[in-house]
């Protein structure tokens, strides 16, 4: 099993920096590293060209120029450019616990799509681990956190395998902590690129998979990614894009006509 990692980033060099710090850690590391960045300056591309020149995987930057927030399409870049059997989606604002791909490939199963978790920090919690240059705590949970949030960080193999589904109406879908086979991917034709603006285009495509046959799995008690603070990203086109959503529902659709499918494989600079 040859797994992808792919990091979207946009204009937060520091952020990606920690995060790629954190996929150098990890026990079971992925078999290659897709940066994703969405027309950033100079200062991302140093940064994955840093990170390259010492990790032993191989590392591809893919970038698109910027033009609001087109998060669908950079994915759907990534994955065409991507070599794996299994693709793990993170964001480069998620510091990813050691065994986080690990734990990822444990719970992966054909025909199945898996959710993780994301412990949000505050901006101190933030500006901590981006100064310390280490990982929170795993008792690290948001201010006034309450009930099962307590528990994020909690890592326990055990019950991980024990809660695949019995988490699944309790964790949000977010694709920042996402996997699924490459061939799943490529059925549905990846992300929908007529989401543009913030959301909800991650539970528009997880609707589809499950239209497709995928069945949810939901990681939890592992797969620990803390997400770093910053301000929220505007919500103009939240309307429509939610209309989208409940078209697909409606409609049951599988295969999006804007997707993957208008990506050749060779956008990816390996480094």
């Amino acid at each position: 099993m040859r797994i992808s990692l792919i990091v979207t980033t946009y204009e937060r060099p520091d952020a990606l920096a920690a995060v790629l710090a954190s996929v150098g850690t990890q026990q079971r590391a992925p078999d290659e590293i897709l940066v994703a960045d969405d027309g950033s300056g100079a200062a991302t591309r140093a940064v994955v060209d840093r990170f390259a020149a010492h990790c032993r995987a191989p590392v591809a930057y893919i970038r698109q120029e910027h033009a609001g927030f087109r998060v669908a399409r950079l994915r759907n870049l990534a994955g065409a450019a991507s070599r794996g059997d299994y693709l793990v989606f993170t964001d480069g604002d998620m510091l990813l616990h050691a065994d986080f791909i690990g734990d990822h490939e444990v719970v992966a199963r054909p025909g199945a799509f898996v959710q993780g978790m994301r412990i949000p920090l505050d901006d101190p919690g933030t500006q901590a681990a981006l100064a310390s240059g280490t990982l929170p705590a795993c008792s690290a949970t948001p201010r006034g956190a309450r009930g099962l949030r307590r528990l994020y960080g909690l890592r326990s193999p055990l019950l991980a395998r024990a809660c695949v589904q019995l988490a699944n109406p309790i964790v949000a879908l977010k694709s920042c902590n996402f996997a699924l086979w490459r061939d799943d991917f490529i059925a549905v034709n990846g992300f929908d690129e007529d989401f543009v603006g913030w959301g909800p285009e991650d539970k528009e495509f997880a609707a589809r998979l499950t239209h497709s046959g995928c069945a949810r799995r939901t990681l939890v008690f592992g797969g620990i990614a803390w997400h770093l603070h910053h301000p929220p990203a505007s919500r103009d086109r939240r309307a429509a894009n939610e209309a989208l959503l409940a078209a697909t529902l409606a409609n049951r659709t599988i295969r999006c006509r804007h997707g993957l499918d208008a990506h050749p494989a060779n956008t990816a600079v390996w480094l």
